[in-house]
């Protein structure tokens, strides 16, 4: 009992006096990983060093912020955990614990835009990019994944339909080539087509979220294109139905 005391009083001190310099020199550190506390199940939130406070990060700002990721600036880097590969670790007797960055290049972002399509979208396939254009000069940018060679697409479309927590029916020409998929899968957070699906006129194409976010910024799908489910959240609420979109 007495080493217990002991020691979570030299804890204390230890703390005060680190927090004490931290707070008078002014001190900044590299970014912090916050385990456990991202925006699903098992991920994990990184705190780069820009949005810091005065503690500077690392084990002094854990220690005194006892975690607490409100007692600084909000999120940008994240990491997921793969859960395909976990579940097929797992059914070998395997435990692991996996994790893949998304890419900050791919963050959500308003950006200038010199293009004059307002009010439409806009995917382009080469830089993994979908913008919004919400006004002449202006765009929201979405970090994107797109069609893996063989799957390329370009054209013009509008959206047909709008969809919350889609369920997933795989096309008879993607059942020939993975004959293993399911039949039908209803909507949820381990369904492909994630949080939202928007429709592409009258073909297989979609913009929809995704299970899988590390694949952000690759060409990985079959045709359609594949967002965050936070993005692809946002988009949501931003178009309607009959919204231009042109893929290049």
């Amino acid at each position: 009992m007495f080493h217990k005391r002991f020691f979570s009083a030299l804890r204390g001190a230890v703390a005060a006096a680190a927090l004490s310099a931290a707070l008078a020199s002014g001190a900044q550190a590299g970014p912090i990983i916050l385990h456990g506390n991202g925006p699903s199940p098992g991920s994990d939130q990184i705190v780069p060093a820009a949005n810091q406070g005065p503690l500077g990060g690392g084990f002094l700002e854990m220690l005194v912020t006892q975690g607490d990721p409100g007692a600084r600036g909000g999120y940008r880097q994240q990491q997921y955990a793969d859960p395909s590969r976990q579940r097929a670790a797992a059914s070998n007797g395997q435990q692991i614990n996996l994790r893949r960055e998304v890419d900050p290049a791919y963050l959500r972002a308003e950006v200038e835009y010199s293009g004059a399509e307002t009010g439409s979208i806009v995917v382009d396939t080469n830089s993994k990019y979908l913008y919004y254009v919400k006004a002449p000069g202006r765009a929201i940018r979405y970090g994107i994944g797109v069609g893996r060679p063989g799957f390329e697409w370009s054209g013009v479309k509008t959206i047909s339909r709008k969809a919350e927590w889609p369920d997933w029916t795989p096309p008879s020409e993607m059942l020939a080539r993975r004959p293993d998929l399911p039949r039908f899968m209803p909507g949820g957070p381990e369904n492909p087509l994630g949080a939202r699906a928007l429709y592409l006129g009258s073909s297989l194409y979609r913009i929809h979220g995704t299970n899988e976010p590390y694949t952000i910024g690759q060409n990985v799908s079959s045709g359609c294109i594949r967002m965050m489910n936070e993005d692809v959240t946002d988009l949501y609420e931003r178009v309607r139905v009959g919204t231009r979109v042109v893929v290049r």
